[in-house]
């Protein structure tokens, strides 16, 4: 069967890639969630879900049916066709951005009635892909909020007035830190970003050590993770944004959550990271490492950034929310402005220019970490030393 190119190319493949990351990503949010309740445990020495398959490896399994067949209710008085449309507006936004993520380079391979195909392992490389992604992600916060007033409950619109305040505050310091990398890349494309730091011989996150812990911190408070999850706090809220929610249209929500920190995730290891390139692409030395596809170093590094993020939700504690908008507009705006000055001067002077850059921060985050670390060993041993009775007396 003749299959013109432009059919195949145009709409066939990109169909397919469609399903395959909508499906990939329900499955890959289940799996993180067996995934966080295991690290959980094991941070907070107990035991989580063990019951379900092997080391309880099923329990999303067993959870997914669960919530299928749970009764969906919904307040009398809340606005029935915004509270059933506002999860589907947050989990759409967070799966269409998948369609510019670029996991890994073209391939080539052979498909038996159809012929040989190369392809992107992305569903477009569009040249204002960064852009678009700030676009669709930012809808999203638009069902939290409409989930919020549409439930016609005082704890569910707070949330989502808070998740507004939120998005707001940690937008721009986002926005600065991804505008940095545009200025060292000068391409829009996420693709193209990739590409120039396999042309520069050096990863982004160096020369942009600012920029990375600028964007991934805001991804963190918009992505509503701890510790900056106060849309949802329990203790003071019920549930948040999402109290009146339950069965599957609750479960739209997590969907949407571990999208979005997918997304970050993704963003990051493609800005700072190299994307799919392996460490050192340009060392003849770790050529080997060439073995092992663009697509596996990728999601290598998504899911150590997955990691950082039950790593936080099991160490730190929750923000105030006078502590949160005091962080995003004193503390990040601030440092995100310096950021991109300091950037935008180094990346006049090209790949030499940011070179210099990545050596001076790289230095000098290694000696913050000696310093920070020898006056916390001297405090400890000096709160260790036994106490003299000349010193009690004094």
């Amino acid at each position: 069967m003749e299959i013109s190119p432009s059919l195949l190319n145009n709409v066939l493949i990109p169909i397919v890639k469609a399903l395959v990351i909508v499906n990939v990503m329900a499955v890959m949010s289940g799996v993180l969630t067996i995934i966080e309740r295991r690290s959980l445990a094991f941070l907070q020495v107990r035991k989580g879900p063990n019951r379900v398959g092997w080391e309880g490896s099923l329990q999303w399994v067993a959870d997914t049916v669960k919530l299928l067949f749970k009764e969906d209710v919904v307040p009398e008085k809340a606005e029935h066709l915004i509270h059933y449309l506002a999860p589907v507006l947050v989990v759409v936004p967070a799966l269409t951005v998948f369609a510019v993520i670029p996991w890994g380079p073209e391939m080539t391979f052979r498909v038996p009635g159809i012929g040989k195909i190369t392809t992107g392992a992305y569903a477009t490389d569009l040249n204002v892909g960064l852009l678009f992604i700030l676009a669709v992600t930012s809808i999203g916060i638009y069902g939290i909020i409409l989930a919020g007033w549409a439930s016609n409950s005082k704890y569910a619109l707070l949330g989502g007035l808070r998740s507004a305040a939120q998005l707001i505050s940690y937008e721009v310091p986002m926005g600065f830190a991804v505008v940095s990398v545009i200025l060292m890349s000068r391409s829009l494309s996420l693709v193209e970003i990739i590409e120039a730091q396999r042309r520069m011989h050096l990863w982004f996150v160096f020369p942009g050590l600012l920029a990375f812990f600028l964007y991934f911190l805001s991804g963190v408070a918009e992505t509503n993770r701890v510790p900056f999850d106060l849309p949802e706090a329990e203790s003071e809220l019920v549930a948040g944004f999402h109290t009146e929610y339950s069965g599957i249209k609750w479960s739209f929500f997590f969907l949407g959550e571990y999208a979005n920190m997918v997304t970050v995730s993704a963003i990051a290891t493609t800005l700072f990271f190299g994307g799919w390139l392996r460490p050192f692409p340009n060392v003849a030395a770790l050529s080997f490492l060439d073995l092992i596809p663009g697509i596996v170093w990728f999601l290598a590094k998504i899911f150590v950034f997955m990691l950082v993020y039950i790593w936080f939700r099991g160490t730190f504690p929750r923000y105030r929310f006078d502590q949160l908008m005091d962080l995003g507009w004193k503390t990040l705006i601030p440092l995100a402005l310096v950021n991109l000055v300091v950037i935008a001067i180094a990346a006049l002077g090209g790949t030499r220019g940011l070179q210099i850059l990545a050596w001076i921060l790289c230095g000098g985050f290694a000696l913050a970490v000696v310093v920070v670390t020898r006056t916390r060993s001297r405090k400890a041993a000096r709160a260790a030393r036994p106490v003299t009775p000349v010193e009690v007396r004094a």
